[in-house]
């Protein structure tokens, strides 16, 4: 946007710019906290499990040590061989995050740990979906799977609950792979916790086959001291309306046991595979807590035990942002572009229609660009909606401004002899204009005043000298002076030609 001169227009564009940083600091307030909130809460959860893995390898060295025979020995090797190809998973999703990272533009300022581009859906579309990124991971997940059950001797049960998997696609899906489900049109800051659930499902993965590994050696269950309780959300950030799901459980939780119980709020949940299932309704936006409550009674002891924590969770108002990428204002006869988005609302679903002083909408290549033309001055309306959201943004419309008559690069005043010769007529110049946009000249009177001789007028069409014309700037001398009066031209949407004003030249 260029800086206007005019004082009063210099304000409203601040004001604009202002608006639009507000709205978009009010969405990043409610949404982009709760991805990363979550994606610490993942990683915590992962170190939880890290420690318990080891516990269990040495719990299964130890047995193997003790009885040496063939089968011990296998189980072993498998343990470890599920340890490294978690690890070796775990650090290629790693890399995967560091990408997502830079393409984030790196670290932010206020705290490197969090891009500073968090909210980019088209880099993560890209890479992910276009460059097929999500369609390696896939693949990546698949075949760490199968690896891990053959080291369970692909047993059902160990099959059953192992969690890192590629899950179906939900029946009502607008998805055509699971790699669009998963990150299409996902800001940055939604794919870390996706990412982060991946590394924290391999973790787990490679218990169950440690704790398979175990069983088959004959070794004492481990009862582990210290639990935590984890939640894996449905949705990264929810819009107020919709329901917030998650899936709670207690990390490192064995499938085989039944000695635990998980309530939240005070109300118990069902549980299936050790892991409770809980969705509450959403109304109103702001923050969310609710406490969850899990018991464990000690296989050993017979002591119970219980674990509480709270979570939070950011409820949204879904919202829509209009800029327009020149000016302030439509300008009739050109392509005033413009760019839309819409918090929590897949790009394909936004809809953007205009009303008043002849204004169409027309799509610009995708990414939320569009070019917008206008009729009439007075004042346009345009309509944003979809996903639910529906915002209307009102713009002045303005003819272009009037362009400044000119004879080469100069409004007027002094030339030299030879200087005034050398022109081929008027241009009219739109200064300080960002729309790539010319006016045609219509014509002008044009006046020679000869020093000490009667004038001479004459009507000139069109930008350049006519043959009357050029007569007379043939013979211009010091002392001479000529003058152009009533200088019309059109600019792309007039209707009539315009008065640009007029110009006075003396020869020196």
């Amino acid at each position: 946007m260029s800086i206007p001169k005019e004082p009063r227009q210099l304000m409203i564009n601040l004001m604009y710019l202002v608006l639009t940083a507000l709205l978009a600091l009010n969405v990043s307030a409610e949404v982009m906290n709760a991805f990363f909130s979550l994606d610490r809460g993942l990683s915590s959860s992962r170190a939880i499990v890290e420690k318990n893995n080891e516990q269990l390898m040495g719990s299964i060295d130890t047995q193997a040590d003790a009885y040496k025979n063939e089968l011990n020995e296998k189980y072993r090797s498998n343990a470890k061989q599920a340890q490294q190809i978690a690890a070796e998973f775990t650090s290629y999703i790693e890399t995967v995050r560091t990408a997502v990272f830079d393409l984030g533009k790196g670290p932010s300022k206020n705290d490197p740990t969090i891009p500073k581009d968090i909210r980019n859906k088209d880099v993560t579309t890209r890479y992910f979906i276009n460059e097929k990124k999500g369609e390696e991971i896939e693949a990546k997940i698949n075949e760490t799977r199968q690896k891990l059950l053959a080291l369970a001797d692909n047993d059902k049960g160990v099959e059953s609950s192992l969690p890192l998997m590629v899950e179906a696609l939900p029946a009502k899906t607008t998805a055509n792979n699971w790699a669009e489900f998963k990150f299409k049109q996902m800001p940055v800051a939604a794919v870390f916790p996706i990412l982060g659930k991946m590394q924290s499902d391999a973790k787990n993965s490679a218990t169950a086959i440690l704790n398979y590994c175990s069983n088959k050696m004959g070794a004492e269950k481990i009862v582990f001291d210290k639990f935590t309780p984890a939640v894996s959300p449905e949705k990264s950030y929810v819009i107020a309306g919709d329901k917030y799901v998650a899936d709670v459980f207690l990390s490192a939780y064995s499938s085989s046991a039944d000695n635990i119980s998980i309530n939240v709020n005070g109300s118990n949940l069902p549980l299936k595979e050790g892991i409770a299932h809980y969705e509450t309704s959403t109304s109103g936006v702001g923050e969310r807590t609710y406490k969850v409550n899990i018991s464990l009674k000690n296989p050993v002891t017979g002591k119970t035990d219980t674990y509480s924590k709270e979570f939070k969770y950011e409820v949204g108002q879904r919202s829509v942002a209009v800029s327009l990428d020149k000016m302030n204002v439509f300008y009739i006869g050109v392509d005033n572009p413009i760019s839309v988005s819409a918090a929590g609302v897949s790009s394909n679903e936004v809809r953007v229609s205009g009303s008043g002083s002849g204004i169409s909408v027309n799509g610009a290549g995708g990414g939320g660009k569009y070019n917008v033309r206008v009729g009439t001055p007075g004042e346009a309306s345009l309509t944003v909606s979809g996903g639910g959201a529906s915002q209307t943004f009102k713009y002045r419309v303005k003819r272009i401004p009037d362009p400044t008559p000119q004879i080469g690069k100069k409004k007027g005043g002094q030339f030299g002899n030879g200087e005034f010769k050398a022109q081929g007529g008027i241009a009219a110049v739109l200064e300080n204009f960002d729309f790539d946009v010319k006016c045609d000249m219509v014509g002008f009177e044009f006046t020679y005043l000869a020093k000490r001789q009667d004038a001479v007028t004459a009507t000139n069409s069109g930008a350049r000298w006519g043959a009357q014309a050029a007569a007379m700037v043939e013979k211009a001398k010091p002392g001479d002076a000529y003058f152009f009066d009533d200088i019309k031209c059109k600019c792309p949407g007039d209707v009539a030609a315009r008065n640009i004003g007029s110009i006075a030249v003396k020869i020196r």
